[in-house]
């Protein structure tokens, strides 16, 4: 008799009507001093300063995340060994990204405090798309020119590992094709009890950022029941509305939503544009709630202030708080 699958998502949803994602990381920790000129980008943090990354994760938790998004975005196998780490050091550093989020996880829970009117958060282990390995702007383009066969061949041992490590569900993130959607999912398979969500960085109010429709993508997620949640991030906020009702049209599944700040990154020069950036995210939040979101949270260039005026706005549990010394 197989195992029925437990979406994790599910209490927080029955409990508020929605989940809480975390915002930025890499973005934050540059904010908070570190360097991340690195194609390792913020997997550069495991290997030198892992407790930045913990602490970052604990000041969310503060703010109002339900869930933690580890640093294990742009860590692969392939990019350790470029680095010059073996397949041991590689496994080590990303079962170290899922353990950083625990601890943090484990800190803020253990103060009696932080659990009025919340829910222990959960981890979610970060699936970065293979663009990200790049490190040259491709989870923008999607013009890797893979098969899906071989985009499951370089995902396998990555989501062999995260799927084993302690985290609660996997965020396959900011995948800007539907060929690398259909190798995740089909991937996800060959580990029937781990759910993961599904995330795409879409180029504009209709399509993902390869030139597929978003809701063909959001509609092959709809075929697995180990995605227990689909929708996009790193996608300016001008664009979140729009693309959340074409989702909703094609799937009774939980959508997401965690943009960027709708400034753009400059891969050649490695620095953001200056542009019209949201700066409060309360009402575009409570509209994203409105269009089917029930997963809400910030991507590239936001703050735990961000995180705690969403939650704000959509679950309206002012206890979250961020800490006045790092924000």
């Amino acid at each position: 008799m197989a195992i029925p699958i437990l979406n994790p998502l599910q209490p927080f949803l029955d409990k508020a009507g929605a989940v809480i994602l975390d915002g930025a990381l890499a973005t934050e920790l540059e904010r908070r001093g570190a360097d991340l000129n690195d194609p390792l980008w913020s997997a550069k943090i495991l290997l030198e300063a892992p407790e930045l990354i913990r602490q970052l994760h604990y000041d969310y938790f503060v703010a109002g995340a339900d869930v933690a998004i580890t640093a294990s975005y742009q860590a692969t196998f392939a990019g350790f060994t470029r680095r010059g780490l073996d397949e041991s050091q590689a496994t080590a550093l990303m079962r170290l990204s899922v353990q950083l989020a625990v601890e943090a996880r484990e800190q803020f829970w253990h103060d009696p405090a932080n659990r009025i009117g919340r829910l222990r958060p959960l981890v979610a282990a970060s699936i970065g798309c293979y663009g990200a390995y790049l490190a040259d702007g491709s989870e923008y383009r999607g013009d890797y020119g893979l098969t899906a066969t071989q985009l499951i061949d370089f995902h396998r041992l990555r989501m062999a590992v995260l799927a084993n490590s302690g985290a609660d569900l996997l965020a396959c993130e900011t995948i800007p094709c539907l060929v690398e959607a259909e190798a995740l999912v089909q991937l996800l398979t060959e580990f029937p009890q781990t759910v993961a969500w599904l995330s795409f960085s879409c180029c504009d109010e209709e399509h993902v950022c390869h030139g597929e429709r978003f809701a063909d993508c959001v509609a092959l997620a709809n075929q697995f029941d180990q995605v227990v949640a689909v929708g996009l991030n790193c996608t300016p906020p001008r664009f979140v509305e729009p693309l959340l009702r074409q989702g909703r049209s094609v799937t009774a599944k939980p959508l997401l939503a965690y943009p960027n700040s709708g400034e753009s990154w400059d891969a050649a020069t490695h620095c953001w544009l200056p542009g019209t950036g949201v700066t409060e995210f309360g009402t575009p939040a409570q509209l994203w709630f409105a269009a089917g979101a029930r997963l809400l949270g910030g991507c590239c260039r936001t703050t735990p202030t961000d995180i705690q005026v969403i939650r704000a706005a959509v679950v309206g549990n002012q206890s979250a708080r961020v800490n006045p010394v790092l924000d």
